[in-house]
């Protein structure tokens, strides 16, 4: 952790979706998908956020800086000030200070618009530059991602897929944030684009002293570029830790279960893999008490009744976690 000065705060979080009707409910049953998440985030460090498909990774993120209409409750509070509870004028001023990168690099990009009218857009929506000034700029942001300044009338279907995804950071840096929202931004690419758009997100962090929230399925990522990770299931954390000490003593069954999977690097060398009975049920069939028990090999029978609380170790209290093996 690099600093203890909390950027983001999250409490209470919830995100619901309208549902339809189900069996002979007199209203449409909403869809869950994040339900109860609190956790901060510390000016100048990187919170990986990891979890199977589905689990509400990315719809949480999306919460963060209102995008889509979907029912939001509770309160996400950045630098003091509480995002949920300010008009659409009040958070655009506060959108420089908080922006995404998308997991699409192809997709996030306009089509019709050249490199330099889509990072130009950026800057005269928001009354920063434009015309001689906006150019200039445009060329500053390319040279930071590691782009040719000669690229700046090219359009997105001219480049590869990781210079895409460098065109996405710029855009995201356009504005000069303070955080940002990495929705699983090298997914998509080659393994070997994959080291370079991490290690220039890492630079980046340094030179700038960016925050980030990092979303992401590949857990080797995450733990490289991660000071700490929070493990999502089923639109809850389960667990909370510094990297370091997450990876090597994790305490909830889930956590363990996807630590397990990650490839030994060692020719040869044999590793006990953790396997999980079933698939993770869906949003509207969400089960009683603890919401993993069905798929938990350590779950008792106290585990479907009785939903576990999200607390901090007593011999680590940086260190949360919610299970009942603990309470």
């Amino acid at each position: 952790m690099k600093e203890e000065r909390v950027l983001l705060s999250v409490k209470g979080l919830r995100v619901h979706f309208p549902g339809r009707k189900s069996g002979g409910a007199a209203k449409p049953v909403p869809v869950r998908v994040v339900n109860d998440v609190s956790f901060d985030v510390f000016q100048g460090e990187t919170l990986g956020l990891v979890g199977e498909s589905g689990c509400g990774k990315t719809t949480l993120g999306r919460a963060l800086i209102r995008l889509g209409t979907p029912e939001v409750s509770g309160e996400i509070s950045f630098e003091g000030r509480d995002i949920t509870a300010l008009g659409n004028r009040e958070f655009r001023s506060l959108r420089k200070e908080i922006q995404m990168i998308f997991q699409d690099p192809f997709g996030s990009l306009n089509p019709r618009l050249t490199v330099g009218q889509m990072l130009s857009e950026v800057l005269l929506v928001h009354k920063i530059a434009r015309g001689e000034a906006a150019r200039q700029r445009v060329g500053e942001l390319l040279d930071v991602v590691g782009l040719n300044r000669e690229y700046i009338n090219r359009y997105p279907h001219e480049f590869s897929g990781g210079q895409r995804q460098r065109l996405g950071i710029a855009r995201a840096l356009a504005l000069n944030p303070k955080f940002i929202i990495c929705d699983e931004p090298v997914s998509a690419l080659d393994v070997s684009i994959q080291s370079q758009i991490i290690n220039l997100l890492k630079d980046l962090q340094r030179e700038l002293g960016l925050t980030y929230l990092f979303i992401a399925h590949d857990l080797s990522v995450v733990e490289y570029i991660s000071d700490r990770v929070a493990v999502m299931y089923l639109g809850k954390i389960v667990e909370i830790a510094d990297s370091a000490e997450l990876y090597a003593n994790p305490k909830h069954p889930y956590t363990s279960a996807l630590l397990s999977a990650i490839p030994n690097p060692l020719p040869g060398a044999k590793k006990e893999r953790i396997l999980l009975h079933g698939d993770q049920p869906g949003p509207m069939n969400i089960p009683t008490g603890c919401s993993f028990h069905p798929r938990c090999p350590s779950a008792t029978p106290e585990c479907s009744r009785r939903e576990p609380q999200f607390k901090a170790l007593s011999d680590s209290p940086s260190h949360k976690v919610s299970c009942l093996l603990y309470e």
